[in-house]
């Protein structure tokens, strides 16, 4: 009985600590054999503080609501309960979106019944009557109640369509589907390039597919194009009004630059004939050369980078020198994958304590070459339940990087690394060891 009791007390011990897994361990189980507590499908999610600024199809930055509004001139019909749409009246307080966003809100009878669905194509006539400048395109927001429900939202859109003449498109925010062959981030990127029909295409024009913003405008992606002989950059978010937008179907091919829009660049290389090519976002600089070397010799070419790796070593190497012995947590709540970020960090001689994220088989190369430069490095996944018991600063780290990893270290220097902008290639490199450096000396002085 005694023993029993003792044996209870080590399980409640052992339940009350954030869970983690060096890469040691993880390297030896191998990666058919992740654990459960690092893959969020496996288990309940436990939404922290860390979490609440990506953890829903409707978060900060470009969730899904943001994200379907890229279309320009386009407006969005958020069909939800209150619950669902509340957070959409903060982000209606961000520039340009006030004037975007319409609510058609579900009472209970609407969830048990689906009653609401009646009334999409009268609200969406509203919307169109009552705005002075008219939108190029309505996009419906749908929330879990109508994926519980069933709704065939293409129907419902195409009715709507023909009584306002403009397209009508769904969002399905469907935190349900997230860990599914199409999360909505998928799904979205999808839906907002289905608009565009097929053109003749110049041989001087590209699209750059994947983010909801720009990259950086000192990019050296957009001057290495230009040596391959491209004129013409197009980005949805730097079109100025929807004629640009259909101009991107003129695009001899598309660069995908998130992974998300795979499924984007499919479906537009088979309705409008346009093949894509994906680059990765990387921080290890002689990969970054390589990743370039392979995309000029694709299209026949070649580059002259050294110019930009140099500049990106060079800021690496600086910082180096004036912090060689930082130590590092990393968050995936940041323009990066937080596993080839902090093996790159350990590559450059910089020791990384911690990484938070829900590990995949992708990722787990990173895994195999961290475990035998850093085996003792721990990683955590955000959304598991234990994590509840982490306790701040529990390993000391002199910055964090992202938005979640800065919740668990409120005594460390604090890098996001989150902006709408985005970093890529040597630039984006270089732009990190400078922001590194600027918020270790901000906290410096603060002391």
């Amino acid at each position: 009985m005694v023993e029993n009791v003792k044996s209870t007390i080590t399980e409640t011990e052992r339940a009350e600590k954030a869970y983690f897994i060096t890469t040691k361990e993880l390297a030896e189980a191998g990666r058919d054999n992740i654990p459960d507590e690092l893959i969020s499908s496996k288990h309940l999610i436990y939404s922290s503080p860390a979490t609440l600024a990506y953890n829903s199809p409707g978060a900060q930055g470009f969730g899904v609501k943001r994200a379907g509004l890229a279309i320009p001139g386009s407006v969005m019909l958020l069909l939800a309960p209150g619950c669902c749409g509340r957070n959409t009246t903060i982000l209606s307080e961000l520039g340009g979106y006030s004037e975007r966003f319409f609510y058609l809100m579900m009472d209970e009878t609407d969830i048990v019944t689906g009653r609401h669905l009646k009334k999409v194509p009268q609200a969406v006539e509203e919307i169109y009557d009552c705005l002075e400048t008219k939108p190029s395109a309505v996009m419906i927001c749908l929330t879990c109640v109508d994926a519980l429900l069933g709704t065939d939202m293409e129907r419902i859109c195409k009715k709507a369509q023909k009584s306002v003449g403009i397209p009508v498109l769904p969002c399905y925010m469907y935190a349900l589907t997230r860990e599914g062959r199409k999360p909505p981030m998928v799904h979205v990127r999808q839906s907002i390039y289905s608009l565009l029909e097929p053109r003749k295409k110049k041989s001087t024009s590209v699209n750059l597919l994947g983010h909801f913003a720009p990259l950086e405008d000192g990019c050296e992606l957009y001057d290495l194009l230009k040596q391959l002989g491209v004129k013409t950059i197009r980005e949805i978010s730097r079109c100025e009004n929807y004629e640009e937008y259909l101009d991107m179907a003129e695009a001899n091919f598309n660069l995908v630059l998130d992974a998300e829009a795979r499924f984007a660049a499919a479906d537009m290389q088979k309705r409008l004939g346009i093949p894509y090519i994906e680059l990765t976002r990387l921080y290890q600089l002689d990969k970054i050369k390589n990743q370039y070397a392979l995309f000029a010799a694709a299209l026949g070419s070649k580059f002259d980078d050294d110019v930009y790796f140099k500049e990106a070593f060079e800021a690496k190497e600086a910082f180096k020198k004036k912090y060689p012995h930082v130590v590092f947590a990393i968050g995936e709540g940041c323009n990066a994958n937080a596993f080839e970020l902090a093996f790159a960090l350990i590559c450059y001689g910089f020791e990384v304590a911690e990484v938070f994220g829900n590990l995949s088989k992708e990722d787990f190369v990173y895994i195999e070459k961290m475990a035998r430069v850093s085996p003792m490095t721990k990683i955590y996944s955000n959304l598991e339940p234990t994590m509840i018991y982490y306790e701040p600063g529990e390993n000391p780290v002199d910055i964090v990087i992202g938005k979640d990893a800065s919740y668990y270290h409120p005594e460390a220097a604090k890098l996001e690394w989150s902006d709408d902008i985005q970093p890529f290639g040597y630039r984006g490199v270089k732009h990190f060891f400078e922001e590194c450096e600027r918020v270790l000396e901000s906290e410096r002085g603060q002391i």
